[in-house]
């Protein structure tokens, strides 16, 4: 009982650590529009810091057309170096419909009597009889229904870099968007594996030919702070057992 109270007090206070992270940076923010994220990895007034190809061992000639660790003497527009930018297509077009029903019934009976047992049925009490020493039954029945009915449709469309070159040649992409309209912040995240073979001759890469895909699509403002239940709803749905 102890350990249990505990870990009460230790969940309602992690969770009022939370809230009170949250409510500082919402007061922090208030009075103006939420903050947009600095460019990859740089700290305001500082360069640009992205992924960058490694320099060729050798400076190309002056009178020479052929760049040292080119795969090809005609330049590809595609991306295939770390920094590269490539274009990625979002669209997504789910439709699921799912329906179960379970229909079930048991009907047990069990009877038990002892009329003759070498004679020591007479020795059992008055209150018991022989002949019904156990009558037992009993009825059961569950029937159960569900249904999942689910359409998504997002179109997007992003840029994204080439953060690292595998072993086998694939590359792994990174883009993140930011847009703020109204004092409403939109944001947009996407990462995953491409092959070379699946970039188009425009530099573009679909959504169905990422591997490993992650995509956020997300928000921050007022509008979807009103949508969110606050902590303390949510707490209360976990903690409450009915």
């Amino acid at each position: 009982m102890t350990r249990r109270f505990f870990r009460i007090v230790l969940t309602l206070g992690t969770a009022c650590l939370l809230a009170g992270c949250s409510t500082y940076e919402r007061l922090s923010e208030l009075g103006s529009d939420p903050k947009l994220a600095p460019i990859a990895s740089t700290a305001p007034a500082k360069p640009v810091s992205v992924p960058m190809p490694t320099p060729p061992a050798e400076p190309r000639g002056a009178n020479s057309l052929w760049q040292p660790g080119a795969r090809s003497f005609f330049h590809d527009p595609r991306a295939s170096r770390v920094g590269d930018i490539l274009t990625v297509s979002i669209s997504v077009a789910d439709a699921a419909k799912l329906s179960n029903t379970t229909s079930r019934t048991r009907t047990n009976s069990d009877d038990a009597n002892l009329a003759n047992f070498f004679g020591l049925e007479k020795s059992l009490p008055s209150a018991m009889t022989p002949g019904s020493l156990v009558k037992m039954g009993s009825d059961t029945s569950n029937v159960g229904g569900g249904s999942i009915a689910r359409s998504e449709q997002i179109n997007l469309t992003l840029a994204a870099l080439v953060t690292q070159v595998l072993p086998n040649g694939n590359m792994v992409i990174a883009g993140h968007q930011q847009m703020r309209v109204n004092g409403e912040l939109r944001d947009l995240q996407v990462s995953g594996i491409v092959r070379t073979e699946d970039i188009t001759s425009a530099n573009t890469v679909d959504l169905t030919q990422i591997a490993e895909a992650r995509i956020s699509y997300g928000g921050k403002g007022t509008v979807s702070d009103v949508q969110q239940p606050r902590l303390g709803s949510q707490l209360y749905d976990i903690l409450m057992p009915w």
